[in-house]
């Protein structure tokens, strides 16, 4: 499914903004998107766990299912 708003994919539109960023301000622009508590950061947050999730092999999926349930 692809979200659009306003006639824009959202997923292209998130990963070309990230596209050139290093580690370092990936990283911070994940930890302040969560420390800020607000929802519209959420679909770019859930862009970079489809990264994550398809460019991830089964054993570090299982990885992250398990640190997801314990989170909650």
């Amino acid at each position: 499914m692809v979200i659009r708003m306003n006639n824009i994919d959202v997923r292209k539109y998130i990963i070309s903004n990230f596209k050139e960023d290093n580690i370092e301000d990936i990283k911070k622009s994940i930890e302040e998107s969560i420390t800020s508590h607000d929802e519209d950061p959420l679909i770019g947050l859930g862009v970079l766990f489809e990264l994550l999730w398809t460019n991830s092999s089964p054993e570090e999926k299982e990885i992250i299912l398990i640190n997801i349930k314990k989170g909650m």
